[in-house]
C-alpha cells in the first residue's frame, strides 16, 4: 500500500519516468540559468515560460558589439541588420523543418497580431447568385484570437461554422473531381494544442481537411486552407511543418523562449502566400506608388509585402540566440517534450489519485485521456478542486492561497470560452445570466450561484524540476484537503503502470496518517462543522451588535488612522483612500508590492484641513485636503487601480521627495480626481436605480466591515496551530484587526453571521451587503515591521476549509432625513437584516 510520502519521493518518480532532465541535473540547471526563480514554483509555463540568463548575456553581447541599423536602409549597419534578420528567418523555418522555398516568415507583433492578418488578408467570397460563398470553420475549444476572424468573416457576407471537436472525424469520404474544381476558398482553424486542457488535437487534420476528406470540408466544394494555431503546441512539442504543411501557422516566440516578449510570426506556404490580399500598405512595403493616383505595386516577396513599417529588428535578433541557448541546454525540442509531459502526467497521476478522509476527491481534471501518451496530451493540467463535499472552491481563493506560497499558477477560462463551457458545464444562457451578474472574463469572480465560471492551470517548461511537482502538491494537501488524506489505490496503481489499462470504475480509499508531503508528523485537521448546520434561528433578524472601532485609510495601502467618529462623504467614510502612492512609470504600489508602505502613518486633520504623513525617524510632511490646490510643474494623469482607470492629481514635489527618501525608489503621491468617480465592480445596481455607487481607490466597495467574533475563532486557531509547531508567531486580537484592514468593526453574537447579512443599520445609516471579501496575501504583512508572513491568511485557509473570505464589503443606502452630515460612531447600535426579500430603500 503506497503513501503519500513514498509517492512523492524522487526515487518513486524517477521509476515512474526515465526521461527527466537533459543529462545534467536540473537544479544544476536552474542554479545556472534561472537564479531568480529561487524560491519560487513557477508553473504559468503556457502563459509565457521563462528566459534562461545565457540568453540575455549573449543578446546583449551581440548589441554591445555590433552596430545594427534601420534595415531599410543600405549603409554597412543597416546592410548588416538585414543579413542577420534573414539569417533568422532560416533558423526559425530549420526549427519547424521546412525552408524558404516552402514557407516564408512574417514576423507581427505576437499571435494575434498574426491571426488579424489573416483575417484581414483572405480572399473571403461572399455568397451570390453563382454560387455558394466561402466558409470560416473553427473548432470550439479555440483561443479567443482564433475565434475573433469570424468578425472579418461575418462583415464579408461568409458563413461562420462553429464545429465541435468530435465533428471532425464524424465524416469521412474521399473528395470528387466536382468538389476539386470550385474555387471558392474556405478557411478552417484548430488548435494544435487546447491551451486551456492541453489536449493536443491530430496534425493529420491539417492534409485531411486540404485534400477535402473531414468534415466540414468534405461537405462544401472549394479550396479548403487550414489554420493551425501553433502558439500553445511549439513551446514543448516540435512541429514538423514539411510533414503537416498547414497553410498558415501563428506562433508566438516568447512562449518558446521567454524573450523577447511582443514578437510572433505568421508561417505561411508559399503556395499559398499568392491568395492573400492587403488593403493598406505601409512603409517598406512598396515597390512602387504614386501620390495622385491609386497605383501600388507590392514588393514581390511574401514577407516584405506584409510586414508594413519597420520591424523590431533587435527583437528579431535575440531570436538567434533563443534558439542558440534552448540547443545547448536541452540538446532538442523531443527532449522537451518528454522531460515536461513526465512532470505532468506525474503530476496528474498523483492529484486525481488525492481524495479527502471521506473517500471524495479532491479534484476534478479537465482532460479526454489519462496522460498515458504525449502525442495526445501537453504539459499542461487544468482541474478545480472539491471540498469534502464536493462543492467547487473558487479558483481566485485558490490562485490568492497559492501566491502566498509563491507558487505561480493561471486561473479563469485562458481565453477559451468553448473549453471552458465544454468542461465547466456551461451552458450558453449561463455565459449571459453571469454576466448579467457581473462576470466578465479574466475577473476574479469565480463562483456564480456556486458554480464555477472557471479553473486552475499549472503548466510546465523546460526548466520545471521534480520539486515543482512536489511544491505544488504540498500546498493542494496542507491548504485543500480535509484530514486525514486518503489515496484511490486502485486508481493510482493502474495509472503508475507504463502502459494504460481499462479503468475501474471502484476505488478503496486508504488512509493516510501522514498529510504533509516530506514529513512524519503531519498535523491531523479535524473536518470542520459545516456552516450550513449554523441555524438561522441564531442568527434573527432585528438582533442587535455593536460599532467598536472606526478606520480610515486615508493613502491606499499605508496605515489606517482610527476614529471615535467620522463623518461619512459620497464615496464612503470622508477621505478614505483618495489618495495612492505610485513609483516612476505611475503604477500604484500596494503592500504586496512594497510592504513599507504599512509603516507610513497618514492623520487627517479636519480643523487645520491637511493631511500629514509620519513615519519613524522621519519629519513628517503634510498635504492640504483641498482638492482645487494646483502645484507648480505636475499635471493631471491618468493610473489604474484595480483594473479601472483613474484619473489623478499629483500632490507636489515635497511629499514625493518624502517617499522616495522612505520608499529608497522614485514615488510619487497622486490623489484621485473630484471630478471622475469610478464605479463599484460587485453588486452592481440594476439597469434604471436612481444614481450608482461612487467608489474612491477602494478594491471593490465603498466599506469594509468585520466581526471580532470572527476575529477570534481565527486567533484560537492561530494559538492552537502555532502551539503545536513550536513557533511563537501568535497574534492578539488587535493585531489580527489590524491585518484585515476594515473600516467597521463590529463586535457580534456569532462567528462569520455578518456573511449571511443582507443589510445592516448603523444608528440611523442603512447600509447594504454586496459581497464577502476573498482575502490576498496583503494581510500576510506585518503591519508594525512591515515583516513577510503566512499568518494569517494560512490559518484562515485552514480553519475554514480552504475558503479565504472574510469580513464583508457595504455600500450606503440611506441616511437620516437630517440636512446635516450623516457620521458614524463607535458605540453605535449594529442592527442587522438577513432578508433576502428585503426591500431595497
Amino acid at each position: 500500500m503506497e503513501t503519500l510520502q513514498d509517492l512523492c519521493s524522487f526515487e518513486r518518480f524517477n521509476a515512474f519516468w526515465k526521461h527527466y532532465g537533459y543529462g545534467i541535473d536540473q537544479q544544476e540547471l536552474i542554479d545556472r540559468e534561472f537564479k531568480r526563480i529561487k524560491g519560487i514554483t513557477y508553473l504559468d509555463h503556457a502563459g509565457t515560460t521563462l528566459f534562461p540568463e545565457s540568453l540575455i548575456k549573449g543578446f546583449y553581447e551581440d548589441i554591445a558589439r555590433n552596430v545594427y541599423g534601420n534595415p531599410h536602409s543600405h549603409n554597412p549597419s543597416s546592410r548588416l541588420t538585414h543579413d542577420t534578420v534573414e539569417s533568422v528567418r532560416y533558423r526559425i523555418l530549420e526549427h519547424f523543418n521546412t525552408t524558404p522555398e516552402e514557407y516564408s516568415v512574417i514576423f507581427t507583433s505576437g499571435c494575434t497580431a498574426a491571426l488579424k492578418l489573416v483575417a484581414d488578408s483572405f480572399p473571403w467570397k461572399s455568397a451570390s447568385i453563382d454560387g455558394p460563398g466561402s466558409q470560416f470553420c473553427y473548432l470550439t475549444d479555440n483561443h479567443t484570437s482564433v475565434v475573433g476572424i469570424r468578425g472579418a468573416a461575418a462583415l464579408r457576407g461568409v458563413t461562420v461554422v462553429p464545429i465541435q471537436p468530435h465533428e471532425v472525424e464524424a465524416i469521412i469520404k474521399k473528395s470528387t473531381n466536382e468538389e476539386q474544381m470550385s474555387s471558392t476558398p474556405h478557411l478552417f482553424c484548430y488548435p494544435a494544442q487546447s491551451n486551456f486542457s492541453g489536449k493536443k488535437y491530430p496534425l493529420r487534420y491539417v492534409k485531411g481537411i486540404q485534400s477535402q476528406q473531414l468534415y466540414p470540408a468534405c461537405e462544401h466544394g472549394g479550396r479548403w486552407f487550414v489554420l493551425l494555431d501553433a502558439a500553445c503546441f511549439v513551446s514543448c512539442s516540435h512541429l514538423d511543418l514539411r510533414k503537416y504543411p498547414a497553410d498558415f501557422v501563428p506562433i508566438s516566440f516568447y512562449k518558446i523562449f521567454g524573450f523577447p516578449t511582443g514578437l510572433g510570426a505568421l508561417l505561411v506556404r508559399n503556395e499559398t502566400a499568392e491568395i492573400l490580399r492587403k488593403s493598406y500598405f505601409g512603409g517598406g512595403t512598396a515597390a512602387a506608388y504614386l501620390m495622385d493616383e491609386n497605383y501600388f505595386v507590392p514588393r514581390p516577396n511574401v514577407d516584405s509585402r506584409f510586414e508594413d513599417g519597420t520591424i523590431s529588428f533587435l527583437d528579431i535578433i535575440s531570436l538567434h540566440h533563443g534558439f542558440e541557448t534552448l540547443q545547448k541546454l536541452t540538446g532538442s525540442m523531443l527532449n522537451i517534450q518528454l522531460h515536461t509531459f513526465g512532470l505532468a502526467r506525474y503530476t496528474y497521476t498523483v492529484l486525481s489519485c488525492l481524495c479527502h478522509s471521506n473517500g471524495k476527491p479532491v479534484a476534478q481534471i479537465h482532460c479526454d485521456n489519462e496522460f498515458q501518451n504525449m502525442a495526445e496530451q501537453g504539459a499542461i493540467l487544468n482541474f478545480i478542486l472539491l471540498d469534502c463535499h464536493g462543492r467547487t472552491v473558487g479558483f481566485s481563493q485558490v490562485d490568492k492561497m497559492a501566491s502566498l506560497f509563491n507558487i505561480h499558477i493561471r486561473t479563469g477560462c485562458f481565453c477559451n470560452t468553448g473549453a471552458c463551457q465544454y468542461y465547466l458545464g456551461i451552458s450558453n444562457q449561463d455565459v449571459k445570466t453571469n454576466l448579467q451578474a457581473g462576470h466578465v472574463c479574466g475577473d476574479n469572480i469565480d463562483l456564480v450561484e456556486g458554480r464555477p465560471t472557471g479553473s486552475i492551470r499549472v503548466s510546465f517548461g523546460y526548466m520545471s524540476s521534480f520539486e515543482d511537482c512536489q511544491n505544488f502538491l504540498r500546498f493542494i494537501v496542507n491548504c485543500f484537503v480535509y484530514k486525514p488524506l486518503t489515496l484511490d489505490q486502485k486508481r493510482l496503481g493502474r495509472l503508475m503502470t507504463s502502459a494504460p489499462v481499462n479503468p475501474s470504475a471502484s476505488f478503496h480509499p486508504t488512509p493516510v496518517i501522514n498529510g504533509q508531503i516530506g514529513h512524519e508528523n503531519g498535523q491531523v485537521i479535524r473536518e470542520a462543522p459545516s456552516e450550513e448546520h449554523v441555524s438561522k434561528e441564531r442568527k434573527n433578524n432585528g438582533s442587535t451588535h455593536t460599532l467598536t472601532n472606526l478606520f480610515i485609510y486615508p493613502v491606499k495601502s499605508c496605515a489606517s488612522f482610527e476614529v471615535a467618529e467620522w463623518p461619512l462623504g459620497p464615496q464612503g467614510l470622508l477621505y478614505d483612500r483618495l489618495w495612492m502612492v505610485v513609483n516612476e512609470n505611475g503604477v500604484c504600489l500596494s503592500q504586496k508590492r512594497e510592504p513599507k508602505l504599512c509603516l507610513i502613518q497618514p492623520v487627517i486633520c479636519l480643523t487645520s484641513n491637511t493631511l500629514q504623513l509620519k513615519v519613524s525617524g522621519m519629519k513628517p510632511v503634510t498635504v492640504p485636503l483641498d482638492a482645487s490646490i494646483k502645484y507648480t510643474g505636475v499635471r493631471a494623469s491618468h493610473t489604474k487601480v484595480c483594473g479601472d482607470s483613474v484619473q489623478s492629481v499629483d500632490c507636489g514635489e515635497e511629499v514625493s521627495a518624502w517617499l522616495s527618501e522612505f520608499l529608497g525608489k522614485p514615488c510619487r503621491l497622486l490623489r484621485q480626481s473630484p471630478d471622475v468617480l469610478r464605479e463599484m465592480k460587485i453588486g452592481r445596481q440594476k439597469a434604471g436605480d436612481c444614481c450608482l455607487t461612487a467608489l474612491s481607490l477602494v478594491n471593490e466597495a465603498q466599506f469594509l466591515l468585520i466581526n471580532r467574533a470572527s476575529v477570534s475563532v481565527l486567533q484560537q486557531h492561530i494559538d492552537n496551530r502555532q502551539e503545536n509547531e513550536s513557533k511563537d508567531m501568535s497574534l492578539d486580537m488587535e493585531q489580527l484587526v489590524q491585518r484585515f484592514r476594515a473600516n467597521i468593526v463590529i463586535l457580534g453574537q456569532e462567528p462569520f453571521v455578518e456573511e449571511d447579512w443582507s443589510y445592516l443599520t448603523i444608528g440611523t445609516t442603512k447600509f447594504k451587503v454586496t459581497g464577502k471579501c476573498g482575502r490576498c496575501q496583503m494581510i500576510g504583512v506585518d503591519q508594525k515591521s512591515a515583516a513577510r508572513t503566512q499568518e494569517p491568511l494560512r490559518s484562515l485557509s485552514e480553519c475554514r476549509s480552504g475558503k479565504v473570505t472574510f469580513g464583508v464589503y457595504l455600500t450606503q443606502q440611506s441616511v437620516s432625513s437630517s440636512t446635516a452630515v450623516p457620521v458614524l460612531s463607535v458605540g453605535a447600535h449594529v442592527t442587522p437584516q438577513i432578508s433576502e426579500t428585503a426591500d431595497n430603500p
